[in-house]
């Protein structure tokens, strides 16, 4: 909710303290690479502290970031402070995801793992109208204020869940870890089979939210439409959380891994094949579906593959992997548009859907792990 309040307005933070389009942009995205260079720092710290106290730390780290943002006089300091939000970031995903994994018994891992990815999708999408509605009586920094409110309130959840066993301070000094380069040693295998598999699935994710507003205009849609498309996508997309973690503890994460990235790649492609309203709505909601059905599919494929000792080390490695996929899908996207055009990206694009359906046929176990 606290990064849904404050996404809409980063831009025009930067914007207002002087800065052009082009580093506006760059803003932005400093909360991503924030997020990509603090996974193995993360890991670490969830691993030497566990993960109740990282998320309280992340809280009060988030913030401070966020009145870096809200004081800031020069887009260098908004800068720094986006970027602090990104590293906090980094810190929340990775000790949520192994707290539940050993909170959870592993017959409701994937509902586990998909209700967390579902709750994040909630909050992301009723941050902005929080946001608003703050800015509403104080103006643009209403929504760093409203972000504030919610990281106290996540601090002060934080505070009151207990300590997992596994991450008391008694075995935390007693329990030998392993070394990064023997873990990454030890699973190569996997991070390059279906960890470059989730990347794509990471790199779709990230393309969905271009292509959307980008074809819209394509097809001389308003921005209204537009929006209002986009929101129906993403309202799809929040529904269907539960039942896909569901399957994935009934059958396997095989049948959804398959199913979301066919959906996807297919919806990607038959895009270029809608010039009017009706069509580009259909595909659109096919493409929320396929990507709403894979809900926590990367983070239930990583617990599923981490090991019991090192789990934290090996997790923040696989973010990594799938952050750079997060990263890397735009600029594919990027390139590809500009070289061949738009519909050559989004085939391109559109297609990396099905070589992580293949990989994933390949290499995905097809029964679950129980």
């Amino acid at each position: 909710l606290g990064e849904g309040a404050i996404f809409p307005v980063i831009a025009l933070s930067a914007k207002a303290l002087g800065a052009s389009s082009a580093i506006a942009g760059l803003i932005v995205a400093l909360i991503g690479l924030g997020s990509l260079l603090n996974n193995i720092p993360a890991a670490l710290i969830t691993a030497r502290y566990g993960e109740r106290r990282a998320m309280i730390a992340a809280s009060v780290f988030s913030v401070f970031a966020l009145l870096f943002c809200l004081l800031a006089q020069t887009v260098w300091v908004l800068g720094l402070g986006v970027f602090m939000i990104g590293m906090a970031t980094s810190v929340f995903l990775l000790a949520r995801q192994t707290f539940l994994i050993e909170a959870v018994p592993i017959a409701l891992r994937a509902r586990a793992m998909s209700t967390l990815g579902g709750t994040m999708r909630i909050g992301l999408f009723i941050g902005p109208f929080v946001g608003a509605g703050f800015m509403h009586f104080m103006g643009l920094s209403g929504a760093y204020i409203a972000a504030i409110v919610a990281l106290i309130g996540t601090g002060i959840l934080s505070f009151a869940i207990p300590d997992l066993p596994s991450t008391s301070a008694t075995q935390s000094t007693t329990r030998k870890k392993p070394a990064l380069s023997q873990l990454a040693k030890t699973h190569s295998r996997t991070y390059l089979t279906l960890g470059s598999a989730c990347a794509l699935v990471a790199a779709i994710r990230a393309c969905r939210q271009i292509v959307i507003p980008l074809w819209a205009v394509h097809i001389g849609l308003d921005a209204a439409t537009t929006a209002v498309v986009y929101g129906l996508m993403g309202a799809v997309d929040m529904l269907l959380f539960y039942p896909a973690g569901k399957i994935m503890d009934r059958h396997g994460r095989h049948y959804i891994a398959l199913a979301s990235m066919g959906l996807m790649g297919s919806a990607l492609i038959s895009l270029i094949f809608t010039h009017s309203l009706i069509p580009f709505v259909i595909f659109s909601l096919l493409l929320g579906f396929g990507n709403g059905i894979g809900s926590g599919l990367i983070m239930t494929v990583g617990a599923d593959a981490s090991p019991a000792q090192g789990r934290n080390q090996f997790l923040g490695m696989w973010r990594f992997i799938t952050d750079l996929g997060t990263g890397g899908g735009p600029l594919l996207l990027s390139g590809l548009t500009a070289v061949a055009g738009l519909a050559s990206g989004l085939v391109g694009i559109g297609g990396l859907g099905f070589v992580a359906a293949a990989m994933f046929w390949r290499w995905l176990p097809r029964r679950p792990l129980h």
